[in-house]
């Protein structure tokens, strides 16, 4: 066999090792799986700080929503280890990417950036195997002034926290619900709310609640919904004058009324104006994978 007949050949096994099954609902199992998809796709600026288990023990960490020019982890100067959610492209499986990202900047010299992440095989761990399961405490951000130590702060760095400091969306969480959060994109109001329930049930039981009139947040209209990594996000549009906290109240009483519409789809099937309103919140629905 020539050269080029085996490297041709090496390349081949090469991307088939590459290739990992895909995941739709990549954070199952894990403490804080609504958190991560919140933190993935509709949070501008958090962080929840993590233990995991690494080659030489368990260290510490802090998952985050975005990194400093769209890096993937960061292994700081002070020796604080970084992995960003909000990442392009990876594998199919973003457990297993941001589980990769994690150990590549674990393995990194302190100072020293993770650009991309890093490739993965079915062999390379996923979150579900590194992290020590323990709280998932999110924490809420106005800005990304956790990139940096304060003593690293000089005029450059400065000047690029506030730009970017002054993109991030106002978001507020509603502690009337787990993953429920008010925030302002331009000059409109949303509340948006990851369930941690199987997509196509929380689907049914969100329709149950349309058809009878029952799916407002206060004076909040439902808008739709998205799917992303498994789970269903339901938006309202909300009163743009009206204070954040002023929807929890709304919010408390429409988690009853959807958990009780959720228990009962179980039972009872949905009857043709629940279908009807089910066809509607799915034709409007985006896909977010």
């Amino acid at each position: 066999m020539g050269k080029a007949s085996r490297r041709k050949g090496a390349d081949k096994k090469a991307a088939r090792a590459a290739r990992v099954p895909f995941v739709a609902r990549p954070f199952a199992d894990l403490t804080g799986e609504t958190e991560l998809v919140a933190m993935r796709e509709i949070l501008p600026a958090a962080t929840v700080p993590v233990r995991f288990r690494g080659p030489d023990g368990e260290r510490s960490a802090t998952i985050a929503t975005v990194l400093p020019m769209a890096w993937a982890a960061l292994h700081r100067d002070d020796g604080e280890l970084f992995v960003a959610t909000q990442i392009g492209g990876g594998s199919g499986d973003l457990s297993r990417d941001l589980a990769a990202a994690l150990l590549a900047a674990a393995d990194a010299e302190p100072g020293a950036s993770i650009a991309s992440t890093p490739p993965v095989t079915a062999d390379t761990p996923r979150l579900q195997d590194l992290l020590v399961d323990g709280p998932f405490e999110l924490e809420l951000h106005d800005g990304f002034d956790f990139w940096v130590a304060a003593d690293e702060l000089d005029d450059a760095t400065s000047a690029a926290l506030q730009q970017a400091n002054e993109a991030v969306a106002p978001t507020v969480a509603l502690p009337a619900a787990d993953t429920a959060y008010w925030c302002r994109i331009g000059e409109r109001t949303y509340v948006r709310w990851v369930l941690p329930h199987d997509e196509d049930a929380a689907t049914s039981a969100l329709a149950r609640l349309h058809a009878a009139g029952d799916s407002a947040l206060g004076d909040g209209r439902l808008l739709g919904a998205f799917r992303t990594s498994g789970l269903l996000v339901p938006v309202w549009e909300v009163d743009a004058t009206a204070e954040p906290l002023s929807y929890d109240e709304p919010l408390a009483a429409l988690r009853a009324r959807f958990e009780e519409a959720l228990s009962s789809v179980a039972d009872r099937p949905l009857d043709d104006a629940e279908r009807r309103a089910r066809a509607g919140l799915v034709s409007r629905q985006i896909t977010i994978r």
